[in-house]
């Protein structure tokens, strides 16, 4: 009866936040369409809507540049992109609907969206089941790239790696004498499986490593929460001395005004993939000092790509990229543009074909090179970026990346 729900609701255009699809030729062949067509379902209102609309800005920004520089040649001919955009409002059953409504009705070529694990899951099986690629540049949870789906990538690095590289950075810490060996871990994490595969990267870093860190608490929250204070009183009571969270941006400010509210110090803090995020300081001030993240992007990186985009970016949009949302759906369109280009034609699996196996060598993303793994996602490095007073960020590690020396412990933890 869903099912049937949505298929009507989706044919009558009644799922809302649309702008609808103009004129541009079928999804297929090519040789008389006049534009390329690519669908966006990103949030842009909503819970998730300040880092749908950062992804919608990366997007934006590469058509823009690309149709600048004459379009894509498809069989001989230069064709301009053309964005078929939906807002999903954050909401999981309407995503599902609008990447539907984009690949049965727009005959879309491809479609970039998913911001979040939540969104990112409901759209995921649309792809296989309509023949149309699909790129998340904002979900990355294991269980999107296990289904064995043939036409689903991701240009982020899995969640899992992230969690691991958190181990690796502490322990990191240990052996360069900033942080004591043995030191206790509180853990909590949002209930999704973005959360699980945070935790599960934690876990696997320190059972490898014994004896660097123990986890003395371990629980879940629920997306969207409005009062932390219950899972925080467990965390004060453990005494542990390093906090990692795992939350969603708008979480992650909720739970950490709390934190503070409470008076909770610890040696080390981190929200996962959350920290610097301009809002976040906007709304806890100085309280958001030394906390630090693992993120799939910086604009600190010392790449000349990176600093064209920003400044780019920064051009277009009268402010820089807000941590690393537009960076990776910036890639994303640039990866589909370069498969698009050599598939030669506008054919959906001739273009799946093609993400298979091209690759971007000046992307922005860490190491340069973006290519899609066999499960369709990528395998890239983190980089660990710190809070400073003043509303500064370094890239504290890798080392050989480090744009400022590690503050560790905080200062009076």
């Amino acid at each position: 009866m869903l099912a049937l729900a949505l298929t009507a609701l989706t044919a009558c255009g009644g799922a809302g936040g649309g702008e609808g699809a103009s004129s541009g030729g079928p999804g297929e062949g090519g040789s008389s369409a006049e534009s390329i067509k690519v669908g966006v379902v990103l949030p842009r209102s909503g819970r998730e809507a300040k880092p749908g609309q950062y992804q919608l800005e990366g997007i934006q920004l590469a058509i823009d540049q690309i149709n600048a520089a004459g379009g894509i040649d498809v069989g001989g001919k230069k064709l301009p992109v053309e964005m078929v955009f939906y807002d999903d409002e954050s909401d999981q059953a309407k995503s599902a609907s609008l990447v539907q409504r984009a690949m049965e009705q727009d005959k879309v070529v491809a479609v970039i969206g998913g911001y979040s694990t939540a969104l990112g899951q409901a759209q995921s099986p649309m792809p296989d089941r309509y023949r149309v690629p699909w790129i998340t540049p904002g979900a990355a949870a294991s269980t999107i790239f296990n289904q064995g789906y043939e036409y689903t990538f991701g240009t982020l690095a899995p969640v899992n790696l992230l969690g691991y590289t958190t181990g690796e950075f502490l322990g990191w810490l240990v052996d360069q004498g900033k942080l004591e060996k043995g030191m206790t871990i509180a853990l909590v994490v949002e209930n999704t499986d973005h959360g699980v595969d945070y935790a599960n990267g934690i876990k696997q870093w320190i059972q490898e490593h014994p004896g660097y860190f123990e986890i003395v608490v371990e629980d879940t929250f629920e997306l969207g929460g409005t009062d932390f204070s219950g899972l925080l009183q467990k965390v004060k009571n453990a005494n542990a001395d390093i906090f990692l969270s795992d939350a969603h941006l708008e979480d992650y400010i909720t739970m950490h005004r709390q934190y503070t509210q409470m008076g909770l110090r610890h040696k080390m803090i981190s929200y996962g993939a959350r920290g610097p995020e301009q809002a976040a300081r906007e709304a806890l001030g100085d309280a958001v000092d030394y906390i630090f993240a693992g993120i799939w992007w910086s604009k600190e990186l010392p790449y000349p790509q990176v600093k064209k985009f920003v400044d780019d970016y920064k051009a277009k949009y009268g402010r820089e990229p807000d941590s690393w949302y537009a960076a990776t759906a910036y890639d994303a369109m640039r990866i589909l543009a370069k498969a698009i280009d050599e598939a030669d034609n506008l054919d959906p699996t001739a273009i799946r074909d093609a993400l298979r196996q091209v690759e971007l060598t000046d992307s922005l993303l860490p190491g340069q090179r973006l290519k899609f793994s066999e499960n369709g996602q990528v395998e890239l490095p983190f980089v660990i970026v710190q809070n400073k007073p003043g509303g500064e960020v370094d890239i504290v590690y890798p080392e050989d990346a480090a744009t400022g020396e590690v503050v560790a412990p905080i200062p009076g933890s």
